[in-house]
């Protein structure tokens, strides 16, 4: 019986002499085919297959197949032929891709909008950029206003200062025992001022917290300054509440004496961006010294 229109469209003719189709089969020789044809019209000859009633039709096949391989313009009429259905092939399921794709985009944008999150890396990327720039926004203010606080503050000391070193009767020492000295393991950026308001807030009001910058990666600083010396000693003994922080209290001196206030004002009234951690390192140098001369006294 012989084969529709679409049919013989359909009919990949280097398959039917079973030869490679495509580019490879566009390059056979009429040598090759002919062979090819003389191999399988042995084998699939109707004498050779007397209980398969398909073998007339199949031989048909093979040889129209054959008759069209042999004419130079059909053959270049059918490769063209095959070049499209394949190319129209590549396009589908390039297309299909893409759908698959969109799709599978459209529902992680759909689960991440429901769980509140980013819908891929560069967006994540984006939101801690944007939380790292308020987080450094927010300790540059912090910084000018400790600035400005103890700039008057030492101005005010200085006015109310005794006769015999002009440290204030108790304004140092109740300062002291506001203040709190944090450490942990890791780089300073490990926790930033934000984070250890946060944490510390549980206990009272923070008064100002100062990070030290340091070049080690393996140990971070900071000096947090309570409300009230009960706030302090809250945090103190809940320590353990705030690992893997470590919390130790300032020890308490008889007062900072003139030259120490001096030195604190100069140095705080002349810091900039640069000078952040000369600020924390002065305090801590302060209190080492106060402890230092009360000792010795």
């Amino acid at each position: 019986m012989a084969a529709t229109g679409q049919e013989e469209d359909d009919i990949d003719h280097y398959e039917v002499l079973c030869l490679p189709s495509g580019e490879e089969g566009a390059a056979l020789t009429i040598e090759q085919i002919e062979k090819a044809y003389r191999t399988q019209s042995r084998q699939r000859h109707p004498d050779k297959r007397p209980d398969d009633p398909n073998a007339t039709a199949d031989f048909q096949r093979l040889s129209s197949s054959y008759k069209l391989l042999r004419d130079e313009s059909l053959r270049r009429q059918f490769d063209a032929r095959l070049r499209g259905r394949r190319e129209a092939a590549a396009r589908a399921a390039a297309s299909g891709v893409k759908r698959r794709k969109a799709v599978s985009d459209l529902e992680e944008r759909e689960r991440a909008a429901a769980a509140g999150q980013p819908a891929n890396p560069e967006e994540l990327a984006k939101r801690e950029m944007k939380q790292k720039a308020a987080d450094i926004e927010r300790e540059l203010k912090e910084f000018q206003n400790a600035k400005k606080a103890a700039a008057s503050g030492a101005a005010a000391t200085s006015a109310s200062g005794d006769k015999k070193g002009g440290a204030s009767q108790d304004g140092v020492r109740t300062d002291k025992g506001k203040i709190l000295k944090v450490s942990w393991d890791g780089s300073a950026d490990s926790y930033t001022a934000a984070k250890l308001e946060e944490l510390f807030q549980k206990f009272g009001k923070v008064e100002d917290i100062v990070i030290k910058t340091r070049k080690s990666r393996s140990k971070g600083s900071a000096i947090v300054v309570m409300d009230t010396k009960e706030a302090a000693v809250l945090a103190i003994q809940n320590h353990f509440s705030l690992f893997p922080l470590n919390v130790a209290p300032v020890q308490e001196s008889g007062g900072l004496p003139a030259r120490s206030t001096q030195t604190y004002e100069s140095r705080t009234s002349n810091i900039d961006g640069t000078g952040f951690s000369d600020l924390e390192a002065s305090v801590f140098r302060k209190l080492q010294e106060a402890q230092k001369r009360k000792q010795c006294g």
